[in-house]
């Protein structure tokens, strides 16, 4: 009879209360009963480490997982409560609440078939539910959704569908392909994920680019839409430099959203289709989150690669067109060191200021000595061998391509990528900020001596902001189909000397991998 009692009893307790009421503030796998898709439906949530210590309200960050995996996934792979609890302690961002819920394998759309009304759960359902049960802001200026992959996909069409209900969405590896993408997707694939979706089971070609598809694509999102809905609306799209199909999708949804003057952040980074990636985006991603939900203009990324700075006297030399920085050792050793040219229109303060950063970068022991030299252009093909018989007469520097590095800034780098390309004579080509001519590029690709040339490793870094991004995004697409091997970066900025200082330490530790391979 007690026991009946207590049951009874505790059916009128507010389930709010309820659900928070016990100190424990990451759940995982809790489950509702969703009448719109008329199944169960699971979600795990975890709360700030404050949340049981008075009235507080809180933002709320949705994150979606990709195909195949589920609701415990952000917690499991991803270490969102370790991650998100040391930034909060250390007061980077404010206190959120994040939400996991069970995506299942549909993209987070409703179906075109409207027999799984995914989306209208999530909006109509989740959304309002978790504001029932937990202490939330419950406004659209205080939700967010980050996700991966296939989650991805849903972060930005929920945003894009929905900015009434979120105004930021953080997308990463979006998993979303360009029209001539899907139109040569494998038959099964396409069937099982996305023919399924959009209307097109059993299509090909063009005929599976239909409306619904098109409803759903943020490419015609974009094209179409009155984008003045959307205005509101703070996006960032982060993807690594390794992924395959997503490398084009990805690029050139960003090429877009520049042509069509849509504000967001876009990231290329290393790395490819995994957890490790996701996980070391989610410091700059929630810092992002954090700001829109303050008001604020986003912070900016925080760059924590560069080392202490040791100043000391630069061993500098000026030699008419060619100035050169000798590591602090050069005159109390007869060794040979790598040579490594930075080419572009650098002012005398500029090189002072590129040469403190080596040096200290050296003397630190983060980089291998080298002798660094300062040219304004890079040489001709023509005059290439003249150029470092005059320059190994001079100083000691070990002879052969592998021991040689260019990195050229501005327009310098096209110029710089198209002597790489005729002849091998560079370890590695570091373009930061160019303009490359793709045509010709693709050109050269073609021609026999590409196995040549692939010995030479090209290094792509381009600000997200610049003149030259569909260039860069485009080379980069360029280099993946040729399954050619190359790094590509882009970073947060315009463009500029700061912009090309603040990721030359990255470019030399590639550089230095290279020639020490």
């Amino acid at each position: 009879m007690k026991r009946i009692f207590f049951i009874i009893a505790l059916s009128i307790i507010p389930l709010r209360i309820l659900i928070g009421g016990d100190g424990i503030r990451i759940r995982e796998s809790i489950s509702f009963f969703s009448k719109i898709l008329n199944q169960d439906v699971k979600y795990s949530i975890c709360l700030p480490p404050d949340y049981f210590s008075g009235k507080k309200v809180y933002p709320v960050v949705y994150l979606l997982h990709g195909l195949g995996d589920n609701e415990s996934s952000w917690l499991e792979y991803g270490m969102i409560s370790q991650t998100s609890d040391q930034m909060i302690k250390n007061k980077a961002i404010i206190p959120l609440i994040f939400v996991m819920p069970e995506g299942f394998r549909n993209y987070y759309v409703n179906d075109y078939a409207e027999t799984f009304l995914y989306q209208d759960m999530f909006v109509k359902e989740l959304v309002p539910m978790i504001d029932s049960l937990y202490k939330t802001i419950p406004n659209n200026l205080h939700r967010a959704t980050l996700g991966y992959s296939m989650g991805g996909f849903g972060a930005l069409n929920l945003a894009l569908k929905h900015p009434e209900v979120f105004t930021v969405a953080v997308p990463l590896s979006i998993s979303v392909r360009t029209d001539s993408q899907y139109m040569v997707e494998d038959a099964a694939e396409w069937d099982l994920q996305w023919g399924r979706l959009f209307g097109g089971v059993g299509k090909t070609g063009q005929d599976r680019i239909t409306d619904y598809y098109k409803f759903n694509s943020p490419f015609y999102i974009f094209e179409n839409t009155d984008l003045e809905e959307l205005k509101n609306l703070k996006i960032f799209i982060d993807n690594g430099d390794d992924e395959n199909t997503l490398c084009r999708s990805n690029e050139k949804l960003h090429i877009l959203m520049r042509e069509k003057s849509i504000p967001h952040e876009y990231r290329v980074r290393n790395g490819g289709h995994e957890f490790e990636y996701w996980r070391e985006s989610l410091p700059t991603a929630l810092c992002f989150i954090s700001d829109a939900f303050e008001g604020k203009t986003y912070r900016g990324d925080q760059i924590s690669s560069n080392p202490p700075k040791i100043e000391k006297q630069l061993n500098l030399i000026d030699s008419g067109e060619v100035s050169f920085l000798l590591p602090e050792e050069y005159s109390s050793t007869d060794r040979y060191y790598p040579i490594v040219f930075i080419v572009g229109s650098f002012s005398s303060e500029e090189k002072a200021t590129i040469g403190k950063k080596v040096a200290s970068w050296i003397n630190n022991g983060y980089l291998s000595p080298v002798i660094l030299a300062y040219i304004n252009e890079a040489p001709d093909i023509s005059e290439i061998g003249k150029f470092f018989s005059n320059l190994e007469s001079q100083y000691r520097i070990r002879s052969g391509y592998r021991f040689r590095a260019i990195i050229a800034c501005g327009e310098e780098g096209n110029k710089a990528l198209n002597l790489c390309l005729d002849s091998l004579v560079f370890t590695f080509c570091g373009i930061l900020d160019g303009k490359p001519d793709n045509k010709r590029i693709a050109s050269v690709l073609n021609e026999n001596g590409k196995i040549v040339k692939s010995k030479t490793l090209y290094y792509i870094d381009s600000p997200d902001k610049g003149l030259n991004f569909a260039e860069n995004g485009k080379l980069h697409i360029l280099l993946r189909d040729e399954d050619f091997y190359h790094e590509y970066r882009v970073r947060e900025g315009f463009g500029g000397f700061n912009w090309f200082l603040s990721g030359l330490f990255e470019t030399l530790v590639y550089t230095q991998n290279k020639i020490h391979k």
